[in-house]
């Protein structure tokens, strides 16, 4: 209830009580004078308790009057006031909603909007409400239809539209000066809605669909051109891989052949080895056969007999070097995985070699 509203309250009522007390004492008068006046001073009784108790409620406070002049403030209680000649004002100390209507404003870019806003206030300081302002109230929320279209005029539109903060904040800095000195603080400010005109909003539809359109056709590029890397890559490891592989094999392969071509070797070589001892074997049959006590032997047989001669003929020819493959290093055999292979060539071309008993030697002799 506004302040005027709350001295129409309390005055009204009086007003009221009064007419009720002259229809009543004229009716008695037709009767008795002595009735009349009997209930005209009855009432007047009545009037002065009422007109001098004022009960003010616990979230209000008074102001009150006596000829016109200011009194001072009714807190909360029961207060005697001078009969007759005493008004007050109530101001309720609550907060209260103050609802802004709609507002059209022309943005700092020439579009038209449409808003409203609710203020919530509460009074402070009931003096200066009543002696400053006539209704704190109504001129609030004129002040909250200026202020409000200000800062719509002050922005562009899709401030206006993405900033509901930075409105409520700059129409409560807009609205606490005036307010201040008016004895209100406003607590709280709400824009509840801010529109574009239709014609503004069919545009940004089609600016919005435009643009959705366009991140459409990014994100379908996008996943285009990581679907082509990821497939070039992919491509790339594997022949990667598989000339990793198809080179492993011919690696493999090289080997193998290199084992195949070593073995071939050591067994040519075994081979032409045994077959020089044998034909050894047969010429110094041969020879032992003859009648001649003086012969001369190959350096092939020299060797021959170095090695077997102890057993055969115990001779003491020194032991040459003979026949023998060539030796790989240590680095060849890792390569090749030939570290047994000179064992099992020696252990072949000493196994071959049977040994002859003694007797057999001496026949020979």
């Amino acid at each position: 209830m506004s302040t005027g509203g709350a001295v129409l309250g309390v005055g009204g009522s009086r007003v009221v009580f009064a007419v009720l007390v002259g229809v009543v004492a004229l009716l008695l008068s037709t009767v008795s004078t002595v009735s009349a006046v009997g209930f005209l001073a009855a009432a007047l009784v009545l009037a002065t308790a009422v007109s001098a108790v004022e009960i003010v409620q616990a979230y209000e406070q008074r102001a009150l009057t006596v000829f016109g002049g200011y009194r001072g403030l009714l807190d909360p209680g029961l207060h005697l006031v001078p009969p007759f000649v005493s008004r007050t004002y109530r101001f309720d100390l609550r907060t209260i909603t103050i609802d802004v209507p709609r507002q059209e404003a022309i943005t700092r870019d020439n579009s038209p909007v449409t808003a409203d806003a609710v203020v919530y206030v509460r009074v402070v300081d009931a003096k200066r409400a009543f002696l400053q302002v006539d209704d704190y109230r109504n001129a609030t929320a004129l002040l909250a239809q200026t202020t409000l279209r200000a800062v719509l005029g002050d922005m562009e539109l899709d401030e206006t539209l993405s900033r509901r903060n930075v409105i409520n904040t700059r129409i409560r800095e807009g609205l606490q000066g005036p307010t201040d000195d008016w004895g209100v603080e406003v607590e709280m400010v709400e824009v509840r809605e801010v529109l574009p005109t239709p014609v503004v909003r069919d545009a940004m539809e089609e600016q919005t669909s435009a643009e959705r359109r366009r991140r459409a056709m990014i994100l379908e590029a996008q996943g285009e051109r990581r679907a082509a890397v990821e497939s070039a890559e992919g491509e790339r490891v594997s022949n990667v891989l598989t000339a990793q592989g198809e080179k492993q094999a011919s690696v493999l392969e090289a080997q193998g052949e290199s084992i195949a071509t070593v073995l071939a070797a050591r067994a040519a070589e075994s081979m032409g080895e045994r077959a020089i001892v044998d034909k050894g074997l047969e010429t110094l049959v041969e020879v032992g056969r003859g009648d001649s006590t003086a012969f001369v032997l190959p350096q092939e047989l020299t060797s021959l007999v170095g090695r077997y001669g102890r057993r055969l003929s115990g001779s003491d020819v020194a032991v040459g070097e003979g026949l023998a493959g060539r030796e790989f290093d240590e680095e060849e055999r890792e390569m090749l995985g030939l570290d047994d292979i000179e064992t099992i060539a020696a252990g072949g071309n000493g196994s071959d070699a049977l040994p002859l008993e003694d007797g057999d030697a001496s026949e020979r002799e």
